[in-house]
């Protein structure tokens, strides 16, 4: 049997055991596989409860002849607060580096996505053209199929590649060397739009006035950035991850049912992707 987790999935499934007296059942689950996935797992840094549960993960899986696959945005020996003995065992292995998914693996993944959400394309082609658009990273390239997808259907226009072209113009413009997007750019750009300040934003306050914008914000720092979903909770006043989500579930619904809410999507993509 082989699981595939990210490691935010892997530290909530643990807080959680703990929290419900369901640790027992926690090791179970995470020790009898024969193969393991562990994307990202640097946000186990500066983490000791987590980086401890995982040394002893890691032990049982691979006295059981387990195969463990680990994913990280860095060598083990530069995840700063990584316990010694969890980077000795990290390198144990074959270490090599993952480049970005070539045009044919970008336009694999548009495949597969379109064949599970059942999307109808009237050009086979408008996938190759979002693909060779958007290279930055999965989750953009799967935001820009899901402007394409809400724009056709708010129109009630076919998917083509200048339907596409035509959404993602702004977005993704070509040619251009775009400045990276971090969070904070990101609640700048709301907030000058929606009339509401930067404490506001990463406040407690709930009402639509605040909680709308944030909610956008959080949306916009999912798909523009490799932020976690804790660390994009974290730059939003401490809230939970479950928030995050229900945020981007949110905006994600609203962007294909409401046109206003997919012209401020896609006004904000790009006064955020143009900023010097």
């Amino acid at each position: 049997t082989m699981r595939y987790v990210t490691s935010e999935t892997f530290m909530n499934d643990f807080i959680d055991s703990l929290r419900d007296k369901r640790i027992e059942g926690f090791k179970r689950r995470y020790r009898n596989f024969d193969v393991l996935l562990v994307d990202d797992i640097q946000f186990f840094e500066g983490k000791e409860r987590i980086q401890e549960e995982f040394f002893h993960t890691f032990n049982s899986l691979y006295e059981g002849g387990a195969q463990i696959i680990i994913s990280s945005d860095r060598p083990p020996r530069e995840i700063a607060t990584l316990e010694e003995r969890l980077r000795s065992r990290f390198e144990w292995g074959l270490l090599t580096d993952i480049q970005p998914p070539d045009l044919e693996t970008r336009i694999a993944i548009l495949r597969k996505k379109v064949n599970t959400e059942h999307i109808a394309i009237t050009e086979p082609d408008v996938l190759t053209f979002i693909a060779g658009r958007v290279s930055s990273n999965i989750r953009e390239l799967e935001g820009a199929l899901t402007r394409v997808v809400a724009f056709s259907s708010l129109t009630d226009r076919s998917m083509t590649v200048d339907l596409a072209e035509h959404v993602l113009k702004d977005v993704f413009p070509q040619g251009d060397a775009a400045p990276e997007v971090t969070i904070p750019r990101i609640q700048e750009a709301v907030s000058e739009r929606f009339g509401v300040t930067l404490d506001e934003l990463v406040s407690p306050r709930r009402s639509q006035a605040v909680a709308y914008p944030r909610q956008v914000a959080m949306y916009l720092s999912r798909e523009l950035t490799d932020s976690s979903l804790p660390k994009i909770g974290r730059e939003f006043g401490g809230r939970d991850h479950t928030t995050v989500i229900h945020a981007t579930s949110k905006i994600t619904r609203l962007i294909r049912e409401d046109r206003s809410v997919y012209n401020l999507v896609q006004e904000l993509t790009a006064r955020i992707k143009q900023a010097r």
